[in-house]
């Protein structure tokens, strides 16, 4: 088995397309799309918590902010959990599905229909609306922050000794699809709130 995986990739990082690694095309996707969907949710993250869950702009705030901090904390969680047990490409993957599903709960508990039984347009019970934003939001954390000191070095790791051009030409174009999907998602997410109705 465990020659069978050396082959494998072995073979994998043979792939190549215009000379970088097949995989690092994934990556830079990856990263793109997890970016704008992250800065796609916290750009209407306060307003959902006023206008929906509706909590005051003190209490919306600091949910926030400790929505943020908790983002910024999690990396070190990841790290360990790379570094002493899974290996960065398992920790990559399996903390990815775990901000999917929080974007998905996140997504799921701004639907009125789930508690409006009476189907007057207003959610007959927000405490499951409150638990299933919070739950969403702490696997968005753990899974945007886990995955943080794992996909740049795992990147880093697709290229042999031979090609450190490619390699350096990476991080720059990693970065830039971070940055492009960060700013991309800031613009457009706003624009498309804008031609929403007010929910309140």
């Amino acid at each position: 088995a465990f020659l069978w995986r050396l082959l494998m990739n072995q073979y994998l990082l043979s792939i190549t397309v215009c000379g970088y690694p097949l995989s690092i095309f994934f990556i830079v996707v990856n990263e793109f799309c997890e970016r704008f969907s992250y800065y796609g949710m916290r750009a209407v993250l306060v307003l959902y918590f006023k206008y929906f869950l509706k909590w005051d702009d003190d209490f919306a705030t600091t949910i926030y902010h400790t929505f943020v901090a908790l983002c910024y904390l999690t990396p070190i969680l990841g790290a360990i959990i790379a570094d002493s047990w899974l290996g960065k490409f398992k920790t990559i993957v399996y903390l990815s599905i775990v901000y999917t599903i929080g974007q998905i709960i996140l997504a799921v508990s701004a639907i009125h229909d789930i508690t409006d039984n009476n189907r007057d347009g207003v959610p007959d019970n927000m405490t499951l609306h409150v638990a299933l934003s919070m739950v969403g939001l702490l696997l968005i954390a753990v899974g945007t922050g886990g995955i943080k000191p794992c996909v740049a070095a795992f990147g880093g790791d697709q290229f042999t000794d031979e090609q450190e051009k490619q390699r350096s030409t990476f991080f720059s174009i990693f970065y830039l699809s971070i940055n492009a999907g960060s700013l991309l998602s800031t613009i457009i997410t706003p624009i498309l709130r804008g031609r929403t109705t007010d929910p309140s």
